[in-house]
């Protein structure tokens, strides 16, 4: 099994609990590791999954939908790229949001789920 990873997909959302971060919005980043047996097969992309198009898919439902919370958008975004590419054997899907609104100093602040066919 190998594994393709998309690290850092860096977008602006509006997604929070807060009114201030539906109207203002916020940058988050993405990241996608992808499980795909991709070994011993031909150099076409047909034989594995289409990183190009992972991406405009999570850029898309990431910015279409408003979630409160991070781990909801986190396990939207784990099932429907489930159900989306079949060449994913497994997936972890990690949404960041740098700027959380904390009392105090955090360099991050990242919700992760993981799936498995």
């Amino acid at each position: 099994m190998g594994r393709v990873v998309l690290a850092g997909i860096e977008l602006y959302a509006r997604h929070g609990v807060h009114a201030e971060e539906e109207r203002l919005g916020a940058r988050f980043v993405v990241d996608v590791e992808m499980e795909v047996a991709f070994e011993g097969k031909p150099d076409v992309i047909t034989s594995t999954v289409d990183y190009g198009a992972v991406f405009r898919f999570v850029q898309k439902l990431a910015t279409e939908q408003r979630f409160y919370l991070i781990e909801a958008l986190a396990d939207h975004l784990a099932e429907e790229i489930m159900k989306r590419f079949a060449e994913v054997q497994e997936l972890v899907v990690r949404v960041h949001k740098p700027h959380a609104p904390l009392p105090g100093v955090v360099r991050d602040v990242f919700a992760q789920t993981s799936r498995r066919r």
